[in-house]
């Protein structure tokens, strides 16, 4: 049975937090895992014993180093096990579809290039059922878990409402469970680069990330507790339709229009003017949630090349004197369809090893 948590909380039961632990080390044992997890040693013995039968976790004989009297130690490595775990990136004109296996490696991914807003929900939906068919075909491997992540708001029990996309209440998770009859996670993009980066991180602490992502939406996201929990943010004015709208040049209908445009010098300073408003809004976000580090995404810092200079400078000038900001960009768009791709695929088995685990 699943658990209740949202999705991207933190690991909570021994088995899922023993599994975060040796995911990211190359090699550990249970004394280690004693002293990362603040579990007894009874409890570990009983989590890995559940996590080797299940195929997550290998015993390595092979490394055993004798160290004096007494039983040797054995230590522990990721295991193999053959599920493959589905991460989907829904964007407004492509959509990344990926197979990945418990390392986070892709062992297959398409890019669907159909615009969303065009289609309705139930045809872009099979697009979609039919690329993940035709990325398992031939592998031989039973599919464990279903991530998607999308543009706009996401509810917590996985409706979607993203204009961009024309999506109102889009129920992508059920229409998925019922077709592959698997566990389905269903995320915003910006909860989906927090979980990221959560994943990546050798510690089950809490850890204080916030994520901003701006781009046809505009998103937030930030961990709280643990917990990934979105904040809402009523923006539009910022979002690419937002920068057109304000721009009101005719023929100009897309970012790259307005970066490439014969019309520059009345584009320039509406781009400019969009990035001290993304500084601005994430020193109010950084002020309110206190986060460690605040991650950013998205074709307003990415496509734009002149745009991170006027917004990091307007997130100085706009929080306390004294205050260092913690922030970095994902470089690229291909990188953040890929992490919160893997991040959304992987969050079940991450969260709920045991619960998802097949025979």
């Amino acid at each position: 049975m699943i658990a209740t948590g949202s999705v991207f909380s933190r690991p909570s039961t021994p088995a899922a937090k023993c599994l975060h632990v040796i995911r990211l080390r190359e090699v550990t044992s249970r004394s280690e895992l004693v002293s990362a997890t603040g579990l007894s040693q009874p409890t570990i013995t009983r989590a890995i014993a559940a996590l080797i039968a299940a195929g997550y976790v290998t015993e390595r004989a092979d490394l055993i180093r004798a160290k004096g009297r007494g039983r040797p130690t054995i230590p522990l490595t990721l295991g193999s096990p053959r599920a493959l775990h589905a991460g989907i990136s829904v964007g407004t004109l492509s959509t990344y579809v990926a197979l990945f296996n418990l390392r986070g490696q892709a062992l297959r991914s398409m890019d669907i290039d159909i615009p969303v807003a065009r289609l309705s929900e139930d045809t872009f939906i099979q697009h979609i059922m039919a690329g993940l068919n035709r990325l398992r075909s031939g592998l031989d491997r039973p599919l464990a878990t279903i991530g998607v992540t999308t543009s706009g708001t996401v509810t917590g029990d996985g409706v979607v409402y993203a204009p961009n996309l024309n999506w109102h209440g889009v129920k992508i998770g059920a229409q998925m469970r019922e077709q592959f009859g698997v566990p389905v996670a269903v995320t915003s993009a910006a909860a989906a680069i927090v979980g990221s980066e959560a994943q990546s991180r050798d510690t089950l602490d809490s850890p204080g990330i916030m994520a901003l992502f701006a781009d046809d939406s505009i998103a937030c996201a930030v961990a709280s507790g643990q917990e990934v929990v979105p904040v809402p943010v009523a923006r539009e004015d910022l979002t690419t339709q937002g920068l057109i709208r304000a721009i009101g040049i005719p023929g100009i209908r897309t970012l790259n229009d307005a970066l490439t445009s014969a019309h520059r010098t009345a584009t320039r300073p509406a781009l400019n003017r969009r990035a001290q408003q993304l500084g601005e809004l994430t020193a109010q976000l950084y002020e309110q949630h206190t986060p460690a580090t605040v991650v950013v995404a998205g074709s307003a810092f990415i496509d734009d090349p002149l745009a991170p200079a006027p917004f990091a400078r307007a997130v100085r000038e706009s929080t306390p004197a004294g205050t260092q900001v913690s922030l970095r960009m994902i470089p690229t768009h291909r990188e953040v369809v890929r992490d919160i791709a893997r991040a959304v695929a992987l969050d079940l088995v991450l969260r709920e090893p045991l619960a998802v685990a097949l025979p």
